[in-house]
């Protein structure tokens, strides 16, 4: 077995197989997994304290010598306390440990030791309850602190990644960062920042080694996104000579936002210019990101060209096809269709015409992806972030044509910092204001005792010939007994206060087919409460939906209550959304006064990365994009990420494909990165 950072972890002393597979829960699997394992935290038992100096209810290290060895007292089945104390010249400390025979055992009367935890008692005297104990020859530093999984503590994975520095001794030489890049942005060498960001000497050690660690993720990331820009940025084969933004806005029966005027001259400039359009159109619910994909659509059809839309679900594709072919066939643009649960008939006649070229514009679900989609001239591709593509689904879209231009549209709001990382391989526009007249959501957050006057509400509202949602979390008994369940909670309004009206009952494992009839009827108004779980959080426009209940709220984050909430107020009349939660711990209660405080999806978006952080900002990785294992950018990493970004661009004007010696391991780190998230390297 070669000794290298792709050695499986059984392979280390001390793993083997049933370790391995623990290991593997915590996302490591090799030895380079290990070492990127970072610490979570640390405990510095390198400042000893002493019992006199310490403070109450912080953790400190103490140094003393125990007085006896432990006495047992079993205070009941189940209970077994071990009791001694410590002396370190200063003072006397009560040390308790709970059921913890094996660590009782180990203390010898006379011997000193490290104690490691929160001082209590009172001015007559000092305890400490539970603590860390090492053999004072053994532990007087600061020692790291791991992410922890069933049958693996953090002390074994301190020793595991120990043993594995020692093994890879003659790897950790083979540094990815070439020495003028090191040099310039004063950093040290990977062997120094491996050692000292797992076992750091001193506090000065372990942040120049996180300096080095943070620098190196960011550097990587971002070279990997530079290139493949610049990988999707060939030359035009689709170029813009004539704007035709004048002619479109003659179509609109409403005028433009400065946002939206502002985003698609940006995107017409870049149609226009030596690469294909590569641009991120970023916007609030409501904000008009249709109106800026249908005029930039509009400009490619009058310079010859064919343009496709993908939705999200087929009721939005249809409303699509709707709203655009009543607004573009005025200026004689062709719009088509392309769904799953076409006729075949109907679907061959579409494919026919837009491999003839007599489709200008193609509208459509994934069913645009189908490898019998064959496009005359394809100029444009606009896709829904909805589908939370990768840059490898949108390069698998954009080869559909050759090299056409591609505009990504995001209907969640993204913190700007977070945005640069997760789309580093395109341009971003912002539509960071709503048209005239579009009225804002009041929001109220309420206890469970209030939820039948909400309903007296809801029902005054559906007399007016209104209509409303009522959101659960889930979607039927058995899965979390304390939670209100769709299936049950439409049963019970349809035979109680709501007996009468017409209800109608979507979530996940509703058929497509009843899916779509059931938005469908509510759209006509053939329904006037759709009970749903957040299968209604990617919609479609029901102007006529003025009231929101969400059961539960505190199990929502703060981005989905926002995007839920956004499938009301899209029409003339005011609208409602009542957040039902008895939720008391400080973080839901934060979460829903926000959301009460503001319409502002920006001002949401980065509530919600404080509350949750970068990692989990998006859930299991449906960026597309590899997590950061060390950065973290709302604790003051940002001036390292701008730092990176510069490096990695002066890199690749020199040496644009990593071809020089002094480059091939960051090469292999690149491919190595994106490879774990489908990208299949980058050469």
């Amino acid at each position: 077995m070669t000794v290298s950072t792709d050695m499986p972890i059984r392979f280390i002393k001390g793993v083997g197989e049933r370790r391995s597979e623990q290991f593997a829960r915590l996302g490591v699997n090799t030895a380079g997994d290990l070492l990127r394992f970072f610490p979570r935290g640390y405990e510095d038992w390198s400042a000893v304290m002493s019992i006199q100096e310490a403070l109450y209810h912080e953790a400190c290290c103490i140094k003393g010598t125990a007085l006896s060895k432990p006495v047992e007292y079993r205070v009941r089945k189940g209970l077994t306390l071990y009791k001694f104390s410590v002396s370190d010249g200063s003072a006397i400390m009560k040390v308790t440990l709970f059921n913890n025979k094996y660590a009782a055992a180990k203390i010898r009367a006379g011997e000193e030791y490290l104690f490691f935890g929160q001082v209590g008692g009172d001015f007559t005297h000092r305890e400490m309850s539970s603590p860390m104990i090492e053999p004072a020859g053994d532990g007087q530093r600061i020692r790291p602190i791991y992410r922890q999984t069933e049958g693996l503590n953090t002390r074994f994975i301190e020793t595991t990644v120990a043993r594995c520095l020692e093994m890879l001794d003659a790897e950790l030489d083979n540094d990815p960062l070439p020495l003028s890049i090191r040099q310039d942005y004063e950093l040290c060498t990977r062997r120094f920042a491996l050692s000292n960001i797992h076992f750091p000497v001193d506090s000065k050690a372990l942040a120049i080694a996180r300096k080095r660690m943070v620098f190196e993720e960011l550097f990587i990331l971002q070279l990997g996104l530079l290139r493949l820009k610049s990988r999707s940025r060939s030359s035009n084969t689709a170029i813009i000579t004539k704007d035709n933004t004048i002619d479109f806005l003659s179509l609109l029966p409403f005028s433009l936002t400065r946002a939206q005027s502002r985003t698609l001259s940006e995107c017409i400039k870049d149609m226009q210019g030596k690469h294909p359009m590569n641009r991120l159109v970023q916007g609030d619910v409501g904000s008009g990101k249709t109106a800026v994909a249908a005029g930039t659509a509009f400009t490619v059809i009058k310079n010859g060209f064919q343009a496709a839309l993908m939705a999200p679900t087929e009721i939005l594709a249809e409303q699509h096809f709707k709203s655009l072919t009543t607004l573009l066939e005025k200026g004689g643009i062709c719009v088509g269709l392309l769904t799953g649960s076409q006729p075949v008939a109907e679907k061959r006649k579409t494919l026919e015409a837009l491999a003839s070229g007599n489709i200008d514009l193609l509208i459509g679900t994934h069913a645009i992806l189908s490898d019998g989609v064959e496009f005359n001239r394809l100029g444009l591709v606009v896709t829904d972030e909805q589908h939370r593509f990768g840059v490898a689904q949108r390069a698998k879209l954009a080869a559909k044509g050759s090299n056409p231009h591609l505009l990504v549209m995001s209907a969640t709001p993204i913190p700007r910092t977070l945005a640069l990382i997760i789309y580093g391989d395109l341009d971003i526009s912002v539509l960071d204001e709503l048209p005239p007249g579009r009225l804002p959501v009041k929001t109220y957050a309420v206890g469970s005792d209030k939820r039948e006057r909400a309903f007296y509400y809801v029902k005054k509202h559906i007399d007016q010939g209104r209509q409303a949602y009522i959101v659960c979390p889930l979607v039927e008994n058995g899965e979390e007994s304390d939670l209100a369940s769709a299936t049950e909670y439409a049963e019970i309004l349809s035979q109680g206060l709501f007996k009468g009206y017409s209800l109608g009952l979507l979530h996940g494992r509703v058929k497509p087919s009843e899916k779509d009839r059931v938005m469908s009827s509510f759209v006509k108004n053939e329904i006037s409460i759709l009970v749903s779980t957040t299968v209604i959080e990617v919609g479609v426009d029901v102007p006529n939906a003025v009231i929101m209940v969400i059961e539960n709220a505190e199990r929502f984050g703060l981005a989905q209550l926002h995007q839920l909430r956004g499938r009301i107020g899209r029409g003339r009349y005011k609208s409602t959304c009542i957040l039902i939660s008895d939720a008391q711990n400080e973080e839901a209660v934060r979460r829903l006064k926000v959301l009460c405080s503001t319409n502002d999806g920006f001002k949401i978006a980065d509530e919600d990365l404080k509350l949750r952080g970068p990692g989990d900002f998006f859930g299991n990785r449906q960026h597309g994009l590899p997590d950061l294992k060390i950065a973290d950018l709302l604790g003051g990493d940002m001036p390292l990420f701008k730092a990176a970004q510069d490096a990695a661009r002066e890199l690749l004007a020199v040496d644009p494909f990593l071809k020089q010696p002094q480059h091939h391991a960051l090469a292999q780190e690149i491919n190595c990165l994106f490879e774990q998230v489908g990208e299949q390297g980058l050469n």
